[in-house]
């Protein structure tokens, strides 16, 4: 493990290979929200960063984790079963602090919070950017992964995402929160009358308002 500040990496093994967990530890935490990234990119993404540094002050704990094939430099991301079973295999590192813990992730590791939070006894899910159908084929629906998730869940969507706009999302049992004019990584163009920091704070303050309505 190593750490800077009040923040602390620590090394978590897997059987699809060593994952790493990116601690930011709340003062007097209540809950936990492990954030996993998306298949494009890690945890350096804007949302995850975001809610990196904000939620801490709300008491909320945030884990970032990265996938094994993230850690070992592939470009690539593997199966959705391989993302799972990684998934199962890290989960109790982040039961560790014995508080709730909130399944999370922005785009894939959306889905993959979805998919195994009954399981593991999620607290609750957050979506950030759920991929609800590749670009253009709305026919290739994945409402299914979101609506099973079986737990509270709240999905930050930006306004035009390609991968599913808020307007497309089925009725079910999950709160939707759209980011206006941002894309599926939250980035807003330089026209739009909303600016990306303002687009962060939509993000930030819909989670602190939600985490704080699961008690």
């Amino acid at each position: 493990m190593t750490t800077s500040s009040d923040v602390t990496t620590a090394i978590v093994p897997t059987a699809a290979g060593d994952a790493r967990i990116t601690w930011h530890p709340a003062p007097t935490p209540r809950l936990v929200l492990a954030a996993g990234h998306g298949a494009g990119g890690g945890i350096e993404a804007r949302d995850l960063r975001a809610l990196a540094a904000a939620l801490p002050g709300h008491g909320i704990t945030v884990a970032l984790v990265e996938q094994p094939w993230r850690v070992a430099g592939k470009k690539v991301a593997p199966a959705p079963k391989t993302l799972d079973a990684a998934w199962r295999d890290l989960w109790p590192a982040l039961t560790v602090p014995a508080l709730p813990v909130i399944a999370g992730g922005r785009s894939a590791g959306a889905r993959v919070a979805c998919r195994t939070a009954p399981e593991l006894g999620a607290r609750a899910v957050l979506a950030l950017s759920f991929p609800l159908h590749p670009p253009g084929r709305p026919e290739k629906s994945r409402a299914a992964e979101l609506l099973g998730a079986g737990v509270p869940t709240l999905v930050v969507q930006g306004g035009n995402d390609p991968f599913g706009r808020p307007a497309e999302f089925p009725d079910g049992a999950h709160d939707l929160v759209e980011v206006p004019y941002a894309d599926h990584g939250f980035a807003v163009p330089k026209r739009a009358p909303v600016g990306q920091d303002e687009a962060l704070t939509v993000i930030t303050e819909a989670v602190v308002g939600w985490a704080g309505s699961l008690g």
